[in-house]
């Protein structure tokens, strides 16, 4: 019973979040286009519901030369790839907010498992086991909020099947405000094989 409605607060919640962040919006796409040579947003093939395939949006983060399937996390040296401007839109999680524009178009939820790398396999596969991808992937969600970049897939996957579980209008709150916490602290992100950033 709750989808529906679930899917009525995204449109409401995203489109809210359009008209008044614009400024944000419009300021970033000027700081990022004045700062490194290439395009303002960043698109990636990532898993949606039912395992079909999105393209997610984001604000440019990294240069033009990165790999640009693979997660940041992963890469041996990811400072070399970030620009200036992308170091402060990673650490204030700005680098997300053109996902507002796919909860917008329906690939998206405001919360749910964050959506997969479509190469990443293992993730995928773990997921199957709980159902979670069998729901809209998120903007935020309960795996982000404990842990992030940090956690195992394996881990990662049961958090998500916990969220799948207590799908809820509740839990997505708890999940909401929390995400707004784990933000302000910088908790769980971390860049490529170094060490956490706080």
């Amino acid at each position: 019973m709750y989808k529906p409605i679930k899917r009525i607060l995204d449109v409401l919640m995203s489109l809210c979040c359009v008209i008044a962040l614009s400024p944000l919006l419009i300021a970033l796409s000027v700081m990022i286009k004045l700062t490194s040579k290439g395009p303002v947003l960043f698109k990636q093939k990532r898993v949606g519901i039912n395992k079909s395939y999105f393209m997610i949006w984001k604000f440019r983060s990294m240069r033009i030369d990165a790999p640009s399937d693979m997660p940041t996390h992963m890469l041996e040296n990811p400072e070399a790839f970030i620009t200036p401007v992308g170091k402060f839109l990673r650490r204030s999680s700005f680098d997300e907010l053109p996902q507002l524009f796919n909860i917008l178009a329906g690939d998206m939820s405001v919360i749910g498992p964050r959506p997969a790398l479509w190469n990443q396999d293992n993730l995928i596969a773990e997921r199957d086991k709980y159902g979670a991808n069998d729901i809209r992937p998120g903007l935020t969600g309960w795996a982000q909020i404990n842990g992030r970049d940090e956690l195992p897939d394996e881990i990662k996957a049961r958090l998500d099947g916990e969220y799948v579980k207590n799908l809820s209008f509740s839990f997505d709150v708890k999940c909401f405000f929390g995400t707004i916490t784990s933000v302000l602290k910088g908790d769980g992100i971390v860049e490529g094989t170094g060490e956490k950033h706080k």
